[in-house]
């Protein structure tokens, strides 16, 4: 069976169809320390789940190792898991990556399905079938692709985040707008992301969650082992990593989406400057980005280390650092490349522009 995704209106008949459609002799809930409080109790007394034995890892990505993968086998094995059981993975993308790499691996491979709980696993993680965990150091190091057999998207779960949170997401949304088509991304540059978490807004969202996933969907179909067009998704991610990275080395780290957004900043710029990016477009997506996001605070000091660390991204080789870039919005150009000086000045652009 592929994947199904389900742009969820009522979560209860939505999960308990979703278990029902996955043979199960028994059924595991994993959750995070955080997710245990703000999420699981929403749905714990739902009846599809009344058997349910409930795994909980530590929360962030912190957490995302070796140590928590070992955790969730060995609950599975004590609680008489075979391999005809299901694992229902609740929580963002950390929860969902290492809880897909769990069912994938225990008995060479049970059952999963993910309900994504924030923004960024909802438009991102979860779907793609990327699993894994971060390992000696790297993030998401270890890891297989295989897809859940169903993905709920319910925006009910975004009424537990932080408007931070929500932003971090937001900004993939962003990206899949840039290399979708024109309407979507000047919805995404007028919406009041401002005033989220409300609930005026979430129904509004949920629709553009929906076309969100659908142009990651698309992708990875034609793609899905990141040969050739899923490389669109990684607008924004060559700087972006490097900015997390960075950030994480300084002791104040950005949330991914951040990362991400400031990225899109310079590879946009690289864009105009190099594949004929329209200049307009670039400047309303930058200011959005600044209005909602404020700045990462590199300093000139900082561009040799950033370079360093785009050229040890899994992406890249010691000689070239790759970029996908823009012709237009939904004009993808991938491998493409630039000087130390170009990025350099894309680095400028980001702390001036």
């Amino acid at each position: 069976m592929e994947q199904r995704i389900v742009i969820s209106e009522n979560l209860q008949t939505d999960i308990a169809i979703a278990i029902s459609e996955c043979e199960h002799d028994r059924l595991f809930v994993l959750v995070d320390e955080t997710t245990k409080q703000e999420c699981w109790q929403r749905i714990k007394q739902y009846m599809c789940l009344r058997n349910a034995q409930l795994i909980t890892i530590g929360a962030t990505d912190t957490h995302k190792d070796l140590e928590s993968l070992a955790h969730v086998w060995k609950a599975l094995g004590d609680g008489g898991a075979t391999r005809h059981s299901c694992l229902v993975n609740l929580g963002g993308g950390m929860v969902t990556d290492l809880g897909g790499f769990a069912a994938s691996t225990f008995k060479r491979g049970i059952d999963f399905i993910n309900i994504p709980t924030t923004l960024l696993a909802m438009v991102d993680a979860s779907v793609g079938g990327k699993t894994g965990i971060n390992f000696n150091g790297l993030k998401n190091e270890i890891g297989v692709f295989n897809d859940a057999k169903f993905v709920i998207l319910n925006t009910q779960f975004l009424e537990t985040l932080d408007a931070e949170n929500i932003r971090s997401g937001y900004a993939e949304m962003l990206k899949h707008g840039l290399i979708s088509e024109e309407k979507m991304w000047a919805e995404l540059v007028n919406f009041p992301l401002c005033e989220l978490p409300d609930g005026k807004h979430l129904q509004q969202l949920q629709r553009m969650v929906a076309e969100s996933v659908a142009v990651k969907e698309h992708i990875v179909d034609i793609d899905p082992r990141e040969q050739g067009l899923r490389k669109a998704l990684n607008l924004g991610h060559t700087f972006g990593h490097a900015f997390e990275s960075w950030s994480m080395k300084h002791d104040k780290p950005v949330l991914h989406g951040y990362a991400v957004a400031f990225g899109l900043v310079c590879e946009l710029y690289l864009s105009v400057v190099k594949t004929g990016f329209p200049t307009d477009k670039m400047r309303q997506t930058v200011a959005f980005i600044k209005e909602n996001y404020g700045t990462i605070g590199i300093t000139c000091d900082d561009y040799d280390g950033l370079i360093a660390l785009m050229r040890h991204d899994k992406k890249n080789t010691a000689d070239t650092i790759n970029f996908t870039l823009l012709g237009n919005i939904g004009d993808i150009r991938i491998n493409q490349t630039a000087t130390e000086d170009e990025i350099k000045e894309a680095f400028d652009f980001l702390r001036e522009g």
